[in-house]
């Protein structure tokens, strides 16, 4: 499911309009982005949590060259699924 899916899905479940549906999304998305910028976690009981992992520089490789390169410092959004998603898509 992309975006736009998830927009007409939430139409659709709530007899929204599109736009609706859309600012809605948006706002979610936009105030979920905002906490993790300002190093926040971000909770979705049932669903997961999102959070910033800080990663250390090191020295790596160039894989066509063989090139030692450094690699900077970087932080990047890691999301951890909650238990009970995990439990309903693992049903076989």
């Amino acid at each position: 499911m992309n975006k736009s899916q998830l927009i007409e899905a939430l139409a659709k479940e709530e007899n929204l309009a599109l736009k609706k549906a859309e600012e809605i999304v948006n706002t979610v998305f936009r105030d979920m982005e905002k906490a993790l910028i300002r190093g926040e976690r971000v909770e979705i009981r049932g669903f997961g949590s999102f959070k910033i992992k800080k990663y250390d520089g090191y020295q790596g490789r160039n894989p066509k060259t063989g090139e030692i390169i450094n690699v900077s410092p970087k932080k990047l959004p890691f999301f951890k699924v909650g238990k009970e998603l995990k439990e309903r898509v693992d049903i076989v």
